[in-house]
């Protein structure tokens, strides 16, 4: 049984590989001084970005279902995953509540504008409270680094220890 899973996925995966191949031998024949100008030879990129866009949707997809089979097939990984998962959901709410929702300002004391996806400029507690999101995330951004690099740190010297 896992033969033919292995000889599917090699198909599935050549089959990509050709359709990637295909858009690339497309997009080095037209050229690139062509696609900044012609708009037909702009769908050839359009199309090759669909098609990443598509296998990254599909990807994403099949690793989160197939997580969340593993997890409930086997119920100890689903315990430690939730406890990892609370951890970092304290861990973010600390952060969040910690952070300071001050506007941030430039070198010569000046105002720094907040806008929000749409380029709109955000004033008032909507700019402040982006503010506190970003000051939180990179909080703990920083301490999840700091974790990583610890434990890296830490299994590097316990290897060398043996």
């Amino acid at each position: 049984m896992d033969n033919n899973k292995s000889k599917i996925l090699t198909i599935v995966a050549a089959i990509i590989s050709l359709i990637g191949v295909f858009f690339m031998v497309r997009i080095i024949m037209v050229g690139d001084e062509v696609i900044k100008t012609d708009v037909d030879a702009q769908s050839i990129v359009s199309g090759f970005v669909s098609f990443a866009v598509f296998l990254l949707i599909v990807v994403t997809l099949v690793t989160v279902v197939l997580s969340i089979v593993n997890l409930v097939k086997n119920p100890q990984n689903l315990k430690k995953t939730l406890l990892g998962l609370g951890i970092l959901v304290a861990l973010l709410l600390v952060t969040y509540f910690t952070a300071s929702d001050e506007l941030a300002t430039g070198a010569l004391g000046e105002a720094i504008e907040v806008k929000n996806i749409s380029g709109d400029i955000l004033t008032g507690d909507e700019a402040k409270s982006v503010t506190k999101w970003v000051s939180g995330l990179i909080t703990f951004t920083g301490i999840l680094g700091a974790a990583g690099l610890g434990i890296i740190g830490f299994g590097l010297v316990k290897n060398l220890a043996k």
